[in-house]
């Protein structure tokens, strides 16, 4: 793996240490990680199966609920198997794993809600021209092209990882693995641990920073051509992108906040990485279904008629 490698297995510190709290915490994140993956699931399920729901929004809809599933599911199980064990541990391959995935359905997902935005400003603003340019064939292709975006940023990330050596202390300051407490292990001379912390900075913090403008930027040109629309029509477009506009804020507000500075670990990283790792992806659903009618409707119908069939 890196040059000279003493450690295979880490310690994790976890996010409390009193014995209390953390039950306490382990029933909460429990339920929450229970509802993340059901209402994403039925978010999928119902875009899926609804003869509704099958425009290129909600098909991105259900890719994006899919991610929310996979990207909690990367660190929120072990999360919470963790608050109740004495001693947390995980293997430096197995935390280099988390790592990599951690960060594929992250920067996943980021794609995801730049294909979402254009979609929005292709609908608002080239309405006649939508149905041609957003074809089954294109929205297939946004969708792979987010998956492979992904996929290529997190072997980078493992890649910098690479060139670490881990000699000395094995203890992880945090509840999962990341780069920015993983590298306070690493036993790199100053001068190459911070061209590797300017080089993550680039990778992670300018292209989150870069991404939240675009996405600021696209909605920003939606909002004002929204002017040539009917007030019907300005009403279900504001509410369609107030929904896109939370999400966005809820995901990129923390991301920025830990990858936009060198890697050094403050008091407050864990309770915003909680945020953003546990809490986020079970409000997207929430956010997606109260202020979508279409999605509202179309889910009662759904399994109204599933409760009907299984009383019949």
């Amino acid at each position: 793996m890196a040059s000279t490698n003493n450690v295979t297995e880490l310690i994790i510190v976890g996010l409390f240490q009193d014995p209390e709290v953390q039950r306490a915490c382990f029933v909460v994140f429990l339920l929450v990680y229970l509802a993340t993956v059901v209402g994403n699931g039925l978010i999928v399920l119902t875009v899926n199966v609804s003869k509704n729901l099958h425009s290129p929004m909600y098909f991105f809809l259900s890719y994006l609920s899919l991610v929310e599933i996979t990207y909690s599911s990367t660190v929120v199980p072990k999360f919470i198997t963790d608050l109740l064990a004495k001693i947390k541990t995980i293997s430096l391959e197995g935390c280099v794993a988390q790592i990599f995935f951690f960060h594929f359905f992250g920067v996943t997902e980021i794609f995801l809600l730049l294909v979402m935005a254009y979609d929005r400003y292709v609908a608002i603003c080239k309405p006649l021209h939508y149905i041609i340019i957003m074809s089954r064939f294109f929205c297939l292709f946004l969708v792979a092209g987010s998956w492979l975006g992904g996929f290529f940023h997190s072997i980078f990330q493992i890649f910098i990882t690479f060139q670490l050596s881990f000699c000395g202390p094995n203890v992880i300051d945090h509840y999962f693995c990341d780069l920015h407490p993983l590298f306070k292990l690493a036993c790199t001379d100053t001068f190459v641990e911070g061209v590797i912390g300017v080089i993550v900075l680039a990778n992670s913090g300018l292209f989150s920073i870069f991404s939240f403008l675009l996405l600021v930027s696209s909605y920003i040109v939606i909002l004002v051509n929204l002017r040539n629309h009917s007030a019907e029509g300005r009403r279900k477009a504001l509410s369609t992108c107030a929904s896109h506009i939370t999400v966005v804020l809820l995901f990129f507000g923390p991301a920025i906040f830990l990858y936009m500075r060198p890697p050094s670990t403050f008091t407050e990283d864990k309770l915003v990485a909680v945020f953003y790792t546990v809490v986020t992806p079970m409000l997207n659903p929430i956010i997606y279904t109260l202020r979508n009618a279409e999605v509202k409707i179309a889910m009662r119908r759904l399994w109204g008629k599933r409760v009907n069939s299984g009383m019949d």
